[in-house]
């Protein structure tokens, strides 16, 4: 079983194995780097939690790879290590934000307690730093935009995740484009985990051959092209949160290994014999019926009931109402400023074709069609034609009925064989009101569209609801 990763270099081999095989005996996980550089790309690798380095290493000193070490996370303690004649250099480096210094030769459980000690401030650094961001007025959502009933919901639910000290794992389901991703970076960057890593696991980018080494890791020889140990996302994810988007994706035959992992919290990598303990917790999403793929056994059903613990569902855009204008104003902004336009308005045709449009795309979908106008734009102000969106006839929040063909008879001033969508699309909000005995609520949920979506055409055609 391992436990907190600490990371020694020193170029004195003899010393560094020594210490290596003590924190080992002492429920550490220890790798040792004989100088700075190759120490580096180790701190990507290993995101240790404990850093011990010597002050007088080969090529970059040991104060310089201070310095890289705090600009890589300002959290990981660095513990300097130095040998008599320069412990003056070693006092100056806990003034440039080591954590302390370490005489040689090194007393090993002095080493220990100052470990433990490292990791105990760290830990409590990052408690103090979320604690008081949460006292300045709540923990902020920073991305989840939308007023509409759904998205207030959803951003209630996310605030009581971010609180939990323990957190089980969470399915984010939603249609294709709804901000899954957006979700899981939010509920990491509210937690008290925000200064711990982020993993985002892509189970559809990832061949079915290669998911196991990736998710675990593997050692040295476990198969072909296996030239070295390499940890795995898991492991990866020590302290902070796996992402693993599109679960659905995920072979039958991994799915078992995944669920012990995520069950047990030990990982075992790819021709090896040891269980790793891990404390990460996860985030998994996907855009398909989990629940009747498990019922139809495409998918595991005790992996399925261990994920969606906490079940969120992202509400399509087209259930959201005058959340779309929130949203493309705030797009508008953001691809003025990438692109040097001068956009300042969206007019109230255009304002109107993006209500009235079905958004199969969702959220990504209206990005791409904001920035394509902004590009297009000439004036400032944002028109319809710029959307290049057609008026939708058969795919509306109605779920096609606002717009079905009426008896030519019915339209005013309509000629026989043209439909005046306009005129069946007031006639039938009228009606589900009268069926409705004026109640919005109930008419909204009659004609398949929102509570918002009704008050905007209400307004749109002066009805009075």
């Amino acid at each position: 079983m391992s436990g907190p990763v600490v990371l020694i270099v020193d170029d004195e081999r003899t010393l560094a194995r020594a210490i290596k095989a003590f924190l080992i005996a002492e429920g550490f996980e220890a790798e040792v780097a004989g100088d700075a550089e190759s120490a580096l790309p180790m701190l990507e690798r290993l995101r240790p939690e404990v850093v011990f380095t010597d002050m007088r290493l080969p090529g970059m000193s040991g104060i310089e790879f201070l310095k890289r070490v705090r600009e890589f996370d300002a959290a990981v303690p660095v513990i300097i290590m130095t040998a008599h004649g320069t412990i003056a250099g070693a006092v100056e480096a806990v003034k440039l934000g080591a954590f302390d210094y370490l005489k040689k030769p090194v007393d090993l459980e002095e080493l220990r307690l100052l470990a433990d000690r490292a990791r105990e401030h760290s830990q409590i650094r990052q408690e103090l730093s979320y604690y008081r961001r949460r006292a300045k007025g709540g923990v902020p959502l920073a991305g989840l935009l939308g007023d509409s009933p759904p998205m207030r919901e959803l951003a209630d639910r996310v605030r009581q995740i971010a609180a939990l000290d323990e957190t089980p794992p969470i399915l984010i389901t939603g249609e294709t484009g709804t901000g899954k991703g957006l979700v899981a970076r939010t509920i990491h960057g509210t937690s008290a985990r925000s200064t711990r890593p982020f993993i985002d696991v892509n189970c559809t980018a990832l061949p079915a051959t290669l998911m196991e080494a990736e998710l675990f890791g593997h050692e040295r020889g476990a198969f072909t092209d296996a030239k070295e140990s390499n940890i795995g996302l898991f492991e990866a994810a020590e302290g902070g949160y796996l992402f693993l988007d599109e679960i659905g994706d995920v072979e039958l035959a991994l799915q078992g290994k995944l669920l012990k992992a995520i069950e047990d919290r030990v990982v075992r990598r790819v021709g090896g014999v040891r269980d790793r303990k891990v404390d990460v917790r996860i985030l998994a999403a996907t855009n398909r019926d989990l629940e009747r793929d498990a019922q139809a056994d495409r998918f595991r059903k005790d992996l399925y009931f261990r994920l969606a613990v906490i079940p969120l569902r992202l509400p399509p855009l087209r259930e959201r109402g005058d959340d779309v204008l929130l949203l493309a104003e705030t797009f508008l902004r953001r691809f003025c400023a990438k692109y040097g336009k001068d956009v300042r308005t969206i007019s109230d045709a255009a304002a109107r074709r993006l209500l009235d449009y079905p958004w199969p795309g969702n959220v990504r979908e209206l990005s791409h069609v904001i920035e394509r106008a902004v590009l297009w734009s000439q004036g400032p102000e944002l028109e319809a034609e710029q959307l290049s969106l057609a008026v939708p006839s058969s795919f509306d929040r109605g779920a096609a009925t606002l717009s079905r063909p009426a008896d030519p008879a019915e339209h005013e001033g309509g000629s026989s064989g043209q439909v005046d969508l306009e005129h069946v699309e007031r006639g039938m909000i009228e009606q589900a009101l009268r069926d409705e005995g004026g109640n919005q609520t109930r008419a909204a949920t009659r004609l398949g569209i929102s509570r918002d979506t009704l008050r905007y055409r209400l307004k749109k055609f002066g009805l009075s609801g």
